[in-house]
């Protein structure tokens, strides 16, 4: 088995202000997260552009994230609520057909600093070629 992964070439919303944007207007709440999951999709789509793909039989899948933040000014649970906009991305570019327990199987989370380029690395384990 191949592993496999998906470049997000940014830092995505955190969940402290996610929930602020949802405080502040519902509309705010939810066209941010229209956008994070549009953006997360144009990274997976340019993944299957480059051959990515996943097969019903090699399901569940488990993700490892990889978290390149500037800083630590971020509790690492509030920068992987991105999880979220990621799993919609792959659902949205036709990655997956649902993120239900038979197509995910487990998670994993790695945090990092990188100062100059901010991105999250999603390694599809147990995908082979």
């Amino acid at each position: 088995m191949a592993n496999k992964e998906i470049i997000i070439p940014y830092e995505l919303m955190d969940l402290n202000t996610y929930i602020n944007n949802n405080r502040a207007n519902r509309m705010k709440g939810a066209k941010s997260k229209r956008a994070y999951t549009r953006l997360c999709a144009l990274s997976v789509k340019a993944a299957i552009n480059q051959g990515l793909e996943i097969k019903e039989d090699e399901m569940p899948i488990d993700l490892h994230f990889k978290w390149y933040v500037p800083n630590r000014k971020k509790d690492k649970d509030n920068i992987a609520f991105g999880k979220k906009f990621i799993l919609d991305g792959m659902l949205k570019a036709g990655l997956l057909e649902n993120d239900g327990w038979k197509q995910i199987g487990n998670f994993r989370d790695s945090f990092y600093i990188d100062k100059e380029k901010p991105r999250v690395v999603v390694e599809i384990e147990g995908v082979s070629e």
